[in-house]
């Protein structure tokens, strides 16, 4: 990856700590999840990541507009506690995207759990945010058995059920032609206010522009069919997070996902449920401190729980 090429000269000189940073202790690797036993299976299915630390693991999955660079500072505060592993979702940065045109949560948690195996992580905190929430869900609501810990941060629920399907279908619209009429970098313009609380700073907006410019279009409309087609309630129902303990988090300000509707599901699903004070929705940019230190206690629950 090229740092600096899509970014404005305003914008780059914001993020020069920022993109160091990155650069030098959230590196970038990639998997290919496609091979089994050293052999090729039937296609090459590519994951990019982002690591830094060492120690318990704890795997970070990003929302619609954004990839694993995004969690740069909440990773960092993580690092001297844990493995902190931030993958680009299917159809994200070097990610292969997934062979569904309209894939489910459940087609994106087949391949965090093709990830986490390749990767050989046996045990992790699962931490999902927005439409990486969703994500996380289908993960535990699918059985699988690599997160011992879950985080669900302003989190995305879906238009999948009957009484959304309609607004379901009429957002994919509206979200399709925004991306066919701007672009993505007009996208990346418009969202940082939305995506933050008033109070942010320059350089967090910047930061938030900075990694939205980096999307693959077709990885974005798929993960759009994804939120409009599917239900995060469907895949976590109260008797199938029993065996996981989760929690939910939003950002006080959160005009997207917002406080009353997250409040309400983590009521739904008898889940506790607090606020991140002074962030919007990308509250693990604008409060990485904060967001670090909710994730570091589900860490020691994840320790307790190991021994």
């Amino acid at each position: 990856m090229t740092p600096l090429a899509p970014v404005s000269v305003t914008c780059a000189e914001k993020l020069k700590d920022s993109l160091s940073l990155l650069e030098g202790r959230f590196t970038e690797s990639t998997v290919d999840v496609g091979k089994k036993d050293g052999k090729d299976d039937d296609d090459s299915r590519i994951v990019s990541y982002r690591t830094c630390g060492r120690g318990p693991a704890i795997v970070l999955l990003h929302g619609i507009s954004s990839g694993a660079a995004s969690w740069l500072q909440c990773a960092l505060r993580l690092e001297q506690d844990a493995q902190v592993i931030a993958w680009n979702a299917p159809g994200y940065d070097r990610s292969t995207s997934l062979p569904q045109m309209q894939p489910s949560a459940g087609d994106y948690a087949d391949r965090l759990e093709l990830f986490l195996e390749a990767l050989g992580i046996s045990n992790c905190v699962l931490v999902g945010h927005s439409l990486g929430a969703m994500m996380a869900s289908a993960y535990i609501g699918k059985g699988y058995k690599r997160a011992s810990r879950l985080l669900l941060i302003s989190p995305a629920q879906g238009y999948g059920s009957e009484a959304r399907r309609a607004r379901g279908e009429q957002i994919a619209q509206e979200r399709l032609e925004v991306l066919r009429t701007i672009g993505v970098e007009g996208m990346a313009e418009r969202s940082p206010a939305r995506m933050l609380s008033a109070q942010a700073g320059a350089t967090e907006r910047a930061w938030v522009r900075w990694n939205i410019q980096w999307l693959n279009p077709a990885g974005y409309t798929q993960a759009v069919h994804m939120l409009c087609g599917d239900d995060l309630r469907a895949y976590a129902p109260r008797d199938v997070l029993g065996d996981v303990p989760a929690t939910v988090y939003c950002g006080a300000d959160d005009v997207v996902t917002t406080p009353d509707d997250s409040r309400e599901l983590a009521w739904n699903l008898n889940l506790p449920f607090h606020l991140i004070d002074n962030a919007g929705h990308a509250c693990y940019i604008e409060q990485p401190g904060a967001v670090a230190a909710a994730i570091r206690h589900q860490l020691s629950g994840h320790l307790y729980k190991l021994n």
